[in-house]
C-alpha cells in the first residue's frame, strides 16, 4: 500500500467571492487595567494588576506593561507578585467597569441593532443589520469611527476585528491587539488560519487538543489535510464534523442580540479556611441575599437554588433544590441554601462558598397566585384566627471591623485635599494619592490615620468629563 504524501499547496490569489467582512468583534484592551490607568494618571505606562489581593487571590486582568513580565489573567496573585513586584496591585471596582461598559455598548448599539455582548469588554456586531454597505471601504470606515468614538467617550483603547464570520472576526481582533484594527479580506480565510494552532478554533479545548496532538494534528492546516472522516473518527460525528467546518474557514453562527441568562450566582473565596459552622451558615445567608439582589436587579426570578462549596482539599461540591415555582423572595432562597448546607460536611474547612439561582423566569409564584385569583374569584374566607406565621429567620450579625477597610485602588475623598484613591493601608495608616482622571500629572501622596474623620469613601469620577465626551 502506497503511503500518501501530501502535495505542497499552491499559492492562489484571494477569492473575492467570500463573505463580506460585515461582522465586527470589539475587544477592549486589558479592560479593567486600562480603566484604572485612565482614572489614575500616576499609573499610565506602568504595570497594573487588578484582582484579588489576598493569599488566594487571582489576577482578573493586567496591563500590557505587566504582561511583559509574564503576568496573565487567572494567575495566582502571589505568583504575579514574584514576577512583577513593582506593579500597582488594585482591587476591582466593579461598578466603574459596568458603567464604562455601558458607555461602550451604547456606542455599539448606535452602530447596529444586532449587538451580541460576550462580557463587559467584548461584543460582536452585525454591521449589515445597521445599514453599513457590505464592502471593505464602508465597513473599515465604520470600524475606525467606532474606535475613535470609544476613545473620545471613555478615553480607552479597543481592538477591532472585521471578517465575514464571528470566528474570524474574533481571531482578527486578537491579531489587532493592542489598540488596532485587522480586516480579514474575502478569500484569505484559509491562508490566515492554516499556520494557527488547533486551540484557535471554537470548541477545541485542552482535551480535544490533546486527542488531536496524539494523532499528529497541531495546526489548522493539518486538520484540513486530515479531512472530515478522520476528524469524525477521532472526535465523534458532530464534534469532528463541526471542527472540520471551522478549520476550512466557515462559521454560520449569526450575531444574536438577546442572550438569555440561564442563572444568577455569587461566590466568595476566603483568605483563611472557614471552620466555624455558624460563620459558614452566616456567609451562606449573606450570599443568598446578594444573589437575590442580582436576581431582582435583572428583573428575574428562579426556581432552583444551588449551593457551591469548595473544601480545604480543593474538592468542590454542589447541591441544588428545586422549588414549587419561581421566586425572588430572599427568605425563600436563604432558607433553601441553608437546607442545602445541612447536607455538606464542612469539618475540614471551607475555602469558597457560592449561592446561585437557575431556572429563571420573568414572573414569580406569587404572580401566578394573583393571576389565578383574578380569573377564579372565590368566597371570602371565614372569620377566625389567622394561621400562625413562621418566625423570621435570625440574622447573624457580621462582626464590625475595628477600623474602616481601605482597599488599594478604591476611591476616597478628603475634606481638605479632595478626591483621590488608596495606594495602600495597614498598621493603622492609609496612604492616598490625590489625583483625578483628567489630571495632567501624577498627584501628591499623603498618609493619614485610618480612622481620620476627614477621610471617607468617595464616588468614582468619570474617565472623560461629560462635556468633553
Amino acid at each position: 500500500m502506497l503511503e500518501h504524501v501530501p502535495q505542497p499547496s499552491v499559492a492562489r490569489a484571494p477569492d473575492p467571492r467570500g463573505p463580506a467582512p460585515t461582522i465586527l468583534h470589539l475587544d477592549m484592551d486589558a479592560f479593567f487595567a486600562a480603566v484604572e490607568q485612565a482614572a489614575k494618571p500616576s499609573l499610565r505606562g506602568k504595570p497594573v494588576i487588578v484582582g484579588g489581593l489576598g493569599p488566594r487571590g487571582v489576577v482578573a486582568t493586567c496591563s500590557y506593561e505587566a504582561r511583559v513580565f509574564g503576568v496573565h489573567s487567572a494567575m495566582p496573585t502571589a505568583q504575579a507578585r514574584r514576577l512583577c513586584p513593582n506593579a500597582a496591585y488594585l482591587y476591582p471596582r466593579g461598578a466603574v467597569y459596568r458603567r464604562v461598559s455601558g458607555q461602550v455598548m451604547a456606542l455599539l448599539g448606535e452602530l447596529s441593532p444586532l449587538v451580541e455582548p460576550l462580557s463587559l469588554d467584548e461584543a460582536f456586531v452585525d454591521l449589515r443589520a445597521g445599514g453599513v454597505p457590505p464592502d471593505i471601504v464602508h465597513t473599515r470606515a465604520a470600524a475606525e469611527r467606532l474606535r475613535a468614538d470609544i476613545r473620545a467617550r471613555t478615553g480607552l483603547p479597543g481592538s477591532v476585528g472585521l471578517a465575514g464570520s464571528k470566528m474570524l472576526a474574533k481571531i482578527a481582533s486578537e491579531l489587532a491587539k493592542p489598540d488596532g484594527l485587522h480586516v480579514v479580506l474575502p478569500g484569505t480565510e484559509r491562508a490566515l488560519l492554516a499556520p494557527m494552532p488547533v486551540r484557535t478554533l471554537p470548541g477545541v479545548g485542552p482535551a480535544t487538543a490533546e486527542t488531536l496532538r496524539r494523532a499528529g494534528l497541531t495546526t489548522i492546516q493539518q486538520l484540513v489535510e486530515a479531512g472530515e472522516d478522520e476528524l469524525v473518527r477521532l472526535l465523534g460525528k458532530a464534534h469532528g464534523a463541526g471542527i472540520h467546518v471551522m478549520a476550512t474557514g466557515h462559521d454560520e453562527r449569526p450575531v444574536v442580540a438577546e442572550r438569555d441568562t440561564k442563572s444568577v450566582s455569587v461566590e466568595d473565596t476566603y483568605d483563611v479556611d472557614l471552620h466555624d459552622r455558624m460563620r459558614i451558615r452566616g456567609e451562606v445567608a449573606r450570599l443568598a441575599d446578594r444573589c437575590v439582589g442580582r436576581l431582582r436587579g435583572a428583573g428575574r426570578s428562579g426556581r432552583t437554588v444551588v449551593l457551591k462549596v469548595r473544601r480545604y482539599d480543593f474538592s468542590t461540591l454542589t447541591r441544588s433544590e428545586t422549588l414549587r415555582g419561581p421566586t425572588d423572595d430572599p427568605v425563600v432562597v436563604r432558607e433553601a441554601a441553608e437546607r442545602l448546607l445541612e447536607s455538606v460536611d464542612t469539618t475540614g474547612g471551607v475555602r469558597l462558598l457560592g449561592v446561585g439561582v437557575s431556572g429563571l423566569a420573568d414572573y414569580t409564584q406569587e404572580d401566578l397566585f394573583a393571576q389565578y385569583a383574578e380569573a377564579h374569584p372565590g368566597p371570602e374566607p371565614a372569620a377566625g384566627p389567622l394561621p400562625a406565621l413562621p418566625a423570621p429567620p435570625v440574622a447573624l450579625p457580621e462582626p464590625e471591623p475595628a477600623t474602616r477597610r481601605w482597599l488599594p485602588g478604591h476611591d476616597v475623598r478628603h475634606a481638605e485635599h479632595g478626591a483621590g484613591w488608596v495606594q495602600g493601608s495597614g498598621v493603622g495608616r492609609v496612604t492616598v494619592r490625590f489625583e483625578e482622571p483628567g489630571s495632567p500629572a501624577p498627584g501628591r501622596v499623603r498618609t493619614f490615620a485610618d480612622d481620620d474623620p476627614a477621610l471617607e469613601p468617595g464616588e468614582p469620577l468619570p474617565l472623560v468629563p461629560e462635556d468633553a465626551a
